[in-house]
């Protein structure tokens, strides 16, 4: 099997080989080449040592000297040049206590987490592949390279990985490795916040999202967003609804495209069902306030998983108003909306909504798509139109209105804001002599 190497990473496996030392790409960029996928990283696995690396080359940087590798610069590009090594005892859950150099290739090979991974590749030698990567990826499964409840020990990391790579790759996770995922879920509490935010975030925006399911399946929610578990428990004996909370969700997210807060809101958007469930007399379930809890423990979750700030605020503000739909069928009505849920939000909720009714009883979905469309044509309209919608499209500032006699101060805002909803009420108000004339009057009296 010929695998296309990036000339500049070719050029350091020749420059190490010349100088009689072994050389190969290495791990997830062989698998993606064999997959034929765009390779994120080139990284290079030899016998060489680190100060034997720098030796050899001009300009490098010292990456992770204590774990072998060095970053090995060629042209505007870095290449991580890594020795071959043995990882000793795992005592963290996460980190090995000592790393030692060894000269085998294979038995650097066999410390990697799953067989699609574990395979090296040079153009002189060929393929290395001692642990039967090839034919997993031809047979479309995550395996641990050797035992899995040994890899996960190592490393619990791994356990949220395996499913991670289901998901990108659309791969089923092989029985004995998915079963070591289960008894091994509780070992991710000694795995950063931070770690399990990037494997998540991966994995829900992949093409496959629905993968979550696996992670409810194997425990792993349990510990890491047992909030979900509550969801998989709570039915929805309603009209509108044929699957219960987490069945709903999990479709959901199917429905809105790979972006980051799109994705997380679907994951969230029901989470303050479970909490806010009534039964009335007809057997109906109810969930009022739904929406409004679910903002707070969504703010909650991602304050928990150390996500950035606008992450985060985008995030509760989508899962905020996700159910906002009762409003008038008109434009003064959709610009209220506008207004209410915020111009910068509104085409995400619109997708959101959708995705939302999409996973909802079918036998209702033409009505709601039909009304969902003609918000959409309303919104494209005035948009169209170019509507005030925020204070920043409003045709007075602050300024003007201190030079209109204004005290400097909070009434400035009041004034502002009360300005903006007359304009949204009636587009045509947004001139400054309007405003200043016949508005200002009426609300600073």
């Amino acid at each position: 099997m010929k695998i296309q190497i990036p000339e500049k990473a070719n050029e350091i496996i020749t420059t190490l080989t010349a100088a009689g030392y072994e050389a190969y790409v290495v791990g997830g960029c062989v698998r993606d080449a064999i997959l034929g996928r765009e390779a994120a990283d080139w990284d290079i696995t030899t016998n060489a040592r680190p100060e034997q690396v720098k030796a050899l080359f001009p300009r490098t940087v010292d990456t992770g000297l204590q774990h072998g590798t060095v970053t090995v610069l060629n042209g505007k590009e870095g290449f991580e040049v890594t020795t071959y090594r043995i990882d000793g005892e795992y005592l963290d859950g996460r980190h090995p206590e000592q790393v030692l150099f060894t000269p085998n290739l294979l038995e650097d090979l066999k410390r990697r987490d799953f067989t699609i991974n574990a395979m090296a590749y040079n153009e002189k030698e060929g393929l290395v592949d001692a642990f039967g990567g090839i034919g997993d990826l031809e047979r479309g499964q995550i395996r641990c390279v050797g035992d899995p409840r040994e890899r996960f020990t190592e490393d619990a990391l791994r356990i949220l990985r395996a499913v991670r790579f289901s998901a990108q790759l659309d791969f089923e996770i092989e029985a004995e490795t998915k079963a070591a995922l289960a008894e091994f879920a509780t070992r991710l509490t000694k795995v950063s916040a931070e770690r399990i935010q990037v494997e998540l975030m991966k994995l829900l925006t992949s093409d496959h999202p629905e993968v979550f399911r696996v992670v409810w399946e194997t425990g792993i929610t349990a510990v890491i967003l047992p909030e979900f578990d509550a969801c998989m428990e709570t039915p929805q004996h309603n009209p509108h609804h044929c699957w219960n909370v987490g069945e709903h969700i999990l479709r959901t997210l199917t429905g809105v495209e790979k972006d980051k807060a799109l994705r997380w809101a679907a994951l969230l958007h029901d989470m303050g069902k479970p909490a806010t469930r009534t039964t009335d007399e007809q057997g109906i379930d109810h969930f009022h306030g739904h929406a409004k809890l679910g903002a707070e423990m969504a703010n909650g979750i991602l304050r928990r998983l150390k996500f950035d700030n606008d992450t985060r605020k985008r995030v509760v503000r989508l899962v905020e108003f996700h159910d906002d739909r009762q409003f008038p069928l008109n434009h003064r009505g959709v610009r209220r909306a506008i207004h209410r849920i915020g111009a910068d939000l509104f085409p995400d909720y619109l997708k959101l909504a959708r995705a939302d009714a999409l996973a909802q009883n079918p036998a209702l979905l033409p009505e709601k798509l039909a009304r969902l469309s003609e918000i959409e044509r309303l919104y494209t309209e005035i948009l169209e139109a170019q509507n005030c919608l925020s204070l920043k499209d409003l045709a007075v500032t602050g300024r003007d209105l201190i030079d209109a006699g204004v005290k400097p101060g909070p009434t400035l805002g009041v004034i502002l804001n009360a300005m903006l909803e007359a304009v949204i009420e009636h587009p045509e108000y947004n001139t400054k002599e309007y405003l200043l004339e016949r508005i200002l009057p009426l609300v600073s009296s």
